[in-house]
């Protein structure tokens, strides 16, 4: 599938009429969680297409180009709409919360075991512990606020239990840049990854950013703001990833591919027929937009389309699904990383082999003070002390030792050397 060869619409024939934006919600008891991920990553990836053609707009002189963006901000405003309806009015902010991590949990390993990108894959092996951690401690909330068990939610496809300590991942903001790809060698799908989980993490940064106030009390305002910094660290990261040589109008072009990427994959994934036709509807409305960009960078730049995506054939579509033995896998063996740049190549060093001056652990001083009293600990014990054990769901042991006692939460590991 090339979707510039697809036939389309002209832009101007792209506009949702009013009645079309507000589709039936899902049925948030029988849906599959992964349909409820699917919505919140297109979401997600709608919100980064409009933001980024605003600051483009902000850095351009070009009246075609600011009147073609101007067109398709709308549509793609009326798109995140019509998906971010498709969320029930009866599924509650930790409901929706827990759909949030486990898009960030298997997403992040999906698209990590299968990019050959290794600056990529590190990237994504590092942060997958920490949302997988975000998970653990939502779920010990969902069970003591709403006595729901999170397992229900995520089809137990995903496990629950602890990842790096939430506790242990505040770091010193420049640690969290990493080295950029090289836009001309970088092989497709792996620019594809760096601009979807980008997309994915920024959304779940504003979500935690808005909603930590609309919390019914102080134990769940205070950890939504604590995870919330950690998601603007993973955004940080990941941005990062993205190579800032390319053009406004070759990233515009590159949004725009990796937008009919997604809405290609969501259709060929979805098991929900009514919310696939949705999905098949919005990826024939992206070609056009595709199109228009590629035309615009030809025009003012004399570059083509197939120098930001190659032949533009669709590398392999993005499926959404559980990944458990792998994610295992990557707690053994990684768990006690953190980031350092402090040194000539940037990279994750296990903690007990940085030195004790590093930047990481005034900053860590700084900012959780006395962890036992962080609202990502004080839900652990407040749930051990109601349920005489922590809430997980794990289908064997924790693959490591010193994070299997479900009556005592660890804030030491990867945090102290």
């Amino acid at each position: 599938m090339n979707p510039i060869k697809e036939k389309s619409k002209s832009l101007e024939k792209n506009f949702l009429p009013l009645k079309k934006m507000y589709p039936k919600s899902y049925n948030k008891n029988k849906t599959s969680p992964y349909t409820k991920t699917r919505v919140i990553l297109m979401n997600g990836t709608e919100f980064e297409s409009q933001w980024f053609m605003h600051q483009f707009a902000r850095h351009c002189n070009e009246p075609e180009i600011l009147s073609a963006m101007a067109i398709v901000r709308r549509q793609e405003q009326q798109q995140q709409k019509r998906i971010s309806c498709l969320k029930p009015i009866n599924e509650s902010i930790l409901e929706t919360t827990i759909a949030y991590e486990q898009l960030a949990i298997d997403l992040t390993a999906v698209l990590a075991r299968h990019d050959k990108n290794e600056n990529n894959v590190k990237a994504l092996n590092f942060a997958l512990l920490e949302d997988f951690d975000h998970l653990y401690r939502y779920a010990n909330l969902l069970k003591m606020d709403k006595g729901e068990d999170a397992d229900m939610l995520v089809g137990k496809f995903t496990e629950i239990m602890p990842g790096r300590p939430t506790v242990a991942e505040p770091r010193f903001p420049a640690d969290d840049v990493k080295p950029h790809m090289n836009a001309e060698k970088a092989d497709l799908y792996s620019k594809l990854v760096a601009s979807t989980i980008t997309a994915a993490e920024q959304q779940t940064m504003n979500y935690y950013m808005n909603i930590a106030q609309w919390y019914k009390n102080d134990l769940g305002r205070k950890l939504y703001a604590e995870i919330a910094m950690i998601e603007e660290a993973h955004v940080t990261q990941y941005e990062s990833l993205k190579d800032p040589n390319l053009s406004w109008l070759e990233q515009w072009v590159m949004h725009e591919y990796c937008e009919c990427w997604l809405y290609f994959s969501a259709m060929n994934d979805e098991s929900d027929e009514t919310i696939k036709k949705i999905w098949s509807e919005h990826f024939k409305m992206e070609v056009s937009p595709l199109k228009v960009a590629a035309k615009l960078l030809k025009k003012f730049e004399n570059k083509t389309f197939e120098n930001v995506c190659g032949d533009g054939e669709f590398p392999q579509l993005l499926k959404l699904g559980g990944n458990k033995e792998y994610i295992r896998k990557v707690l053994a063996d990684t768990i006690t990383l953190t980031a350092d740049n402090t040194t000539v190549k940037p990279d994750y060093k296990d903690i007990k082999k940085i030195s004790d001056d590093h930047r990481y652990f005034d900053y860590q001083k700084f900012m959780s003070g006395d962890p036992d009293k962080n609202a990502s600990h004080l839900v652990i014990q407040k749930a051990i002390k109601t349920f005489g054990q922590d809430y997980r769901y794990q289908d064997s042991e924790h693959p490591v030792k010193e994070l299997r006692n479900r009556k005592d939460d660890n804030t030491k590991i990867a945090r102290t050397k």
